[in-house]
């Protein structure tokens, strides 16, 4: 079941050429020890950055019951991408902007792109930093916004 409620058949498939491949830097980011699959330890990490009480355990459990189909605790590209064929991949990644985006102003810091890739274990130097913002087309002293991320991200969005 999807986490909207609707259904989605367990042997549904995405090709590669489907539109959500491109999603796989999403998922890359979620994959916290890059071992190929999401775990609950996953997510407890990308969370952990973006709370001072912690990740949520209840939405943790959600999330992986949502997207485990197999049921052998982890959530696979394949699921991954069968679960997103549910949503509106665009709204998929603005709430990932949103939760990068630590204070709100709706663009991507520095700070705010440091501290994510710290909490989701890259780290990364300033030189990075600085970097990704100028491949997202921001500066410095203004970050860069939703659509600088997804240039970052090298994700196409669908329309």
């Amino acid at each position: 079941m999807c986490p909207t409620g609707r259904t989605l058949s367990t042997t549904t498939t995405l090709t590669s050429s489907s539109s959500f491949s491109d999603l796989r830097p999403a998922y890359d980011v979620l994959d916290a020890d890059s071992d190929g699959k999401i775990s609950k330890d996953d997510l407890r990490a990308f969370y952990a950055g973006f709370s001072s009480s912690g990740a949520d355990e209840s939405l943790i459990r959600d999330m992986m019951s949502a997207a485990d189909s197999n049921s052998d605790g982890f959530v696979e590209y394949h699921e991954f991408e069968r679960v997103l064929a549910c949503q509106n991949p665009s709204g998929v990644m603005e709430d990932v902007f949103k939760v990068m985006d630590r204070d709100g102003d709706g663009k991507l810091s520095h700070e705010d792109l440091k501290s994510y890739m710290s909490s989701a274990g890259f780290p990364a130097s300033d030189d990075d930093i600085a970097a990704m913002i100028k491949l997202g087309g921001g500066d410095e002293a203004q970050g860069v916004d939703y659509a600088g991320l997804l240039k970052i991200l090298a994700v196409d969005q669908v329309s």
